[in-house]
């Protein structure tokens, strides 16, 4: 279990996990889009749905051990801002997967883990055929700003977190790392 000075290998384990491939996911997804790199959808689906069996794993253990403590006494508004910040992002860490399979399955192109089929795609010749045009919009729309989204937040949880050690100078940081505090 997690305290306040120390993280259970577990926490430690799943979240930069689930953290480094959420970065790579979304590096891919804008690589992908942006050089027109059909061919990588099938990778990326599939690791994206075995990292949605982590990043469930995550939300399990997180809920049975709790948000985070604050390693120091913190103001109210820092306080109701982290738990705020750690909350949304646990939501877009669930959401951005289900927007995915919400495209790839409305599409028609299907989803599945390298060969294995899990929702199957919808062809007719060499098209797919949008089992719903319009949810799979909504599904397109939802995962492109939400993969922005996320990456945003990435960027302001990791500054966060170096504020804390750089500036605060306080354990926040090297609890994450696994490192043993007093």
């Amino acid at each position: 279990m997690d305290t306040k000075t120390n993280f259970s290998r577990t926490t430690i384990v799943l979240h930069w996990l689930v953290a480094a491939s959420i970065i790579g996911l979304i590096a891919l997804g804008i690589y992908m889009v942006e050089t027109e790199s059909w061919h990588l959808y099938d990778i990326h689906k599939s690791i994206g749905l075995l990292v949605f069996v982590a990043i469930l794993a995550r939300l399990a253990w997180r809920w049975r051990n709790g948000l985070p403590q604050p390693v120091r006494p913190v103001s109210r508004l820092e306080h109701v801002t982290t738990v705020a910040a750690h909350v949304v992002l646990l939501i877009l860490t669930v959401v951005m997967p289900l927007s995915g399979m919400l495209y790839s399955g409305a599409s028609g192109h299907g989803f599945g883990i390298f060969g294995w089929e899990i929702f199957p795609s919808h062809h007719l010749g060499d098209q797919a055929v949008p089992l719903s045009a319009r949810w799979s919009d909504i599904g397109q729309d939802m995962h492109g700003f939400l993969g922005y989204l996320l990456l945003t937040l990435i960027v302001l949880h990791a500054a966060a977190a170096l504020k804390h050690h750089l500036v605060d100078k306080d354990a926040t940081l090297t609890r994450m790392l696994g490192r043993t505090q007093k």
